[in-house]
């Protein structure tokens, strides 16, 4: 098993997490290695928790079917649950926001294309579209009309963990 996890400063919001539902899927962006080989897939790849692609021979399927171009190995991902939400902590903390069960290949990378979704910690106000791809680490800018002040996503830092 492996985990996702993000560290953020959140300023006037709270409950972080990818737009991901089954008329909305998020797709998490990888770059992914195989366990056999070492080898580094070239791309990166993408797993929706709400597709199912086959598995060769029949055996099931899974969100994400690899076939390693190196050793000719099949390996398998799932996303085994919703994405958590990130709430607003003092001091940032890493949270596991998604978990995954892996047959034969890690995730050694994540890039949050995609859009995000928060709440205003105060206000309730709704925040969509939170692009964190901008900046380095990512950050998000806006402002809570409903508060009456600048909110903010910042310093945020991705990890992939053994869960």
């Amino acid at each position: 098993m492996l985990a996702l996890t993000i560290t953020a400063e959140l300023n006037g919001v709270t409950n972080l997490r990818p737009t991901d539902t089954q008329d909305a899927p998020f797709y998490y962006i990888f770059k992914v290695q195989c366990t056999s080989c070492r080898e580094i897939h070239p791309n990166w790849v993408s797993i929706s928790r709400f597709e199912q692609n086959e598995q060769s021979g029949s055996r099931g399927e899974s969100n994400f079917v690899w076939r390693c171009k190196n050793c000719k190995r099949e390996h398998t991902a799932n996303i085994t649950s919703p994405p958590r939400p990130y709430p607003t902590q003092s001091p940032a903390k890493p949270l596991k926001i998604l978990e995954f069960d892996c047959r034969g290949l890690e995730f050694v990378a994540f890039k949050p294309d995609g859009e995000w979704l928060a709440e205003g910690t105060e206000s309730g106000s709704k925040f969509t579209a939170i692009d964190l791809t901008e900046g380095d680490p990512g950050e998000w800018f806006d402002y809570d009309e409903k508060a009456g002040e600048e909110v903010s996503v910042t310093g945020v830092k991705w990890d992939i963990v053994r869960a």
